[in-house]
């Protein structure tokens, strides 16, 4: 689908504030309400627009992110699992290919509480060994 200007500036404002009432928007296009909500449902129709989602601000989320690799021993994997499920901080474990079987993102308020997240998944039963990669700044989000 192509968009026209209009379009690409509904869409700015949305990215602005995905949460911004039609009505505000239809001010700060200077259009009708009407004419802002029908280019919505066509932009949501079309694919253009696959969904709205919250963005926190500083201050809301925690402010350190790491991905953990971890090796498990065999046919130890749905333990681990287990235990990292009821792990404050762990947000998503994936399953891999390669050298490490699981790669596990987790988040944490401050160093400290990094450090004994890391500690604790290292400590687990059944990890044979663990390696962490402290996100540092991000460069590209899509999401």
């Amino acid at each position: 689908m192509q968009l026209d200007e209009t379009d690409r500036r509904l869409v700015d404002l949305l990215r602005e504030n995905a949460r911004m009432p039609v009505t505000a928007l239809a001010h700060r296009l200077q259009l009708a309400r009407t004419t802002v909500q029908a280019r919505l449902t066509r932009l949501e129709t079309s694919g253009a627009i696959a969904g709205y989602t919250l963005k926190q601000g500083p201050g809301t989320e925690p402010m350190l992110r790491a991905t953990v690799l971890v090796a498990v021993e065999p046919r130890r994997g749905p333990a681990v699992l287990d235990r990292l499920k009821v792990l404050p901080g762990v947000e998503r474990a994936y399953t891999t290919s390669g050298r490490f079987d699981l790669l596990v993102q987790v988040a944490a308020p401050s160093p400290g509480d990094l450090d004994a997240l890391l500690d604790r998944i290292g400590d687990s039963n059944g990890v044979r060994s663990s390696e962490s990669l402290i996100h540092l700044s991000t460069k590209i989000d899509r999401g």
